[in-house]
């Protein structure tokens, strides 16, 4: 039995063995319909579904105070195209900066206001001590001139009778009444002289009365031809408000009226000498200004046509916080144009005039002033060189973009929509939509963290949860009702 059983396991087994060879060698054809079918058998509800990226994203009015959310209805606008062009506030040549000299040659006596400290015209600045031989025999001469006018005329008044009855020639009153206007004409010139060198009426009276000016003392000057004589109201130095104006307006215009001075550097020390035509100090008025624009050549036909149309230039001011400052009612307009390049930066100017802002306050009874635009200070113009018409402007944050593709998002209560978009301009303020109809006027478009509504909405759609939202054909997301 053993023998007989033996070969039937041997046939057996080689049957398997021949059975499996061939199935191996011919897997190609039997294991993808093997694999099909097992595919097809398996229930459906195993099968995952990828996920699909939402276009509708829901926040709370908590995460809306988080971002700082704000959302305005979009308009249909023309926007100018602009170029920025960097600029620095400087000073008007000839009107801020105002060199006080010294008329005569002399001695620094003592110095009345001091860097810091503000003055209006006709206040005093320096007493000069002077001792110019020729400023003294001026005013000798004056007086010489005073004197002899005098005695001529007390001898006129002595000889009129006497020529009159024929006591003597009526040539010799010819001859006094000459000799007095030659006298009158020298009284003048004297005074004039001296009056161009710093003296006052007051004191040309007291010269020609024999007492003779030691010391002189330089004052503010008037304002420039064509210059406000107005600045801010301030308190004089030497009138402290001890009561309360009444009646300002039945009251003639005063110090606290006037153009203000403020000194901004000295050239003079206590006991200096100096002489006529010295410079002493410099006084600086900042209220006309310049904005001084930097551009390059190429720039030079779209600026000209700008100060040719007379177009407005945005103005943003660097280091200027506008809360603590009264509104600018001011059109910026270019002046000229210069007609030079800088040879070290390859750049040429243009200027805009710009009024200025100020303020004062006391301290131990002396009055400063703050100006709120300074020479120096920074500024980035924003120049219109084109005209876009029926677009829709947007602040940069309202956009997010994603490679090719730009979106805002569409507001409607929690509910936010992100809709495609079409760039047209961009800057570093604004950026300027096309009108195709993807966005409707009028509707609420957030205009400020797109960026992270933008994460919002992926994170959401990787969640895996829907909002339960319908949108309606108005491009508006409501929830489901």
């Amino acid at each position: 039995m053993q023998i007989l059983f033996r070969p039937r396991i041997w046939g057996f087994l080689a049957i398997i063995a021949l059975l499996g060879s061939t199935a191996f060698g011919t897997r190609d054809r039997w294991l993808p319909l093997v694999t099909r079918t097992t595919t097809e058998s398996a229930p459906l509800q195993d099968t995952p579904e990828p996920n699909q990226e939402l276009l509708v994203l829901t926040i709370s009015p908590q995460a809306r105070k988080n971002l700082g959310l704000i959302s305005k209805p979009v308009r249909l606008e023309n926007y100018s195209k602009k170029i920025q062009i960097p600029g620095v506030i400087v000073d008007q040549p000839g009107r801020s900066d105002r060199g006080i000299t010294s008329p005569v040659a002399g001695v620094v006596a003592r110095i009345h206001a001091y860097p810091g400290d503000t003055v209006h015209p006709g206040d005093r600045l320096f007493t000069i001590s002077l001792f110019s031989e020729y400023l003294q025999k001026t005013q000798k001469d004056l007086f010489a001139a005073t004197a002899e006018t005098q005695l001529i005329r007390e001898q006129l008044d002595r000889l009129r009778p006497l020529a009159r009855t024929g006591g003597i020639a009526k040539s010799r009153i010819i001859e006094l009444e000459n000799n007095l206007r030659r006298q009158a004409a020298l009284i003048k010139a004297h005074r004039q002289d001296l009056s161009t060198r710093g003296l006052n009426p007051s004191q040309l009276d007291t010269v020609s009365r024999g007492q003779f000016v030691t010391s002189i003392d330089v004052v503010a000057p008037p304002p420039p031809a064509g210059q406000p004589d107005r600045t801010t109201r301030t308190t004089p130095k030497s009138q402290p408000d001890k009561q309360p104006d009444k009646q300002p307006d039945k009251q003639p215009a005063s110090r606290a009226s006037l153009l203000v001075y403020e000194v901004q550097d000295l050239s003079a020390e206590l006991g200096h000498q100096v002489r006529a035509g010295e410079l002493l100090s410099t006084l600086a008025n900042h209220m006309a200004l310049y904005i001084e624009g930097h551009a390059f050549k190429r720039e030079a036909p779209a600026l000209e046509t700008v100060a040719q149309n007379g177009w407005e230039i945005t103005v943003e001011f660097a280091e200027d916080d506008p809360r603590h400052w009264p509104a600018l009612e001011q059109t910026f307009q270019i002046r000229h144009l210069a007609n030079s390049i800088d040879t070290a930066s390859r750049t040429f100017d243009f200027f805009i005039p710009l009024t200025n802002q100020s303020r004062t306050y006391q301290q131990q009874d002396l009055t400063f002033i703050v100006w709120r635009f300074r020479p120096g200070q920074r500024v980035r113009l924003h120049v219109p060189v084109e005209q876009m018409k029926n677009v829709l402007v947007l602040p940069t944050a309202a956009v997010v973009r994603e490679g090719p593709e730009a979106y805002v998002f569409l507001q409607n209560g929690d509910l936010f929509n992100r809709i495609p978009v079409q760039v047209l301009h961009e800057d570093r303020l604004n950026i300027v939509l096309a009108n195709d109809g993807s966005l409707p006027a009028g509707l609420f478009i957030a205009q400020n963290s797109a960026a992270s509504l933008n994460r919002v909405l992926k994170a959401q759609s990787a969640s895996g949860k829907s909002p339960d939202v319908h949108v309606h054909a108005d491009g508006t997301v409501h929830s489901a009702h």
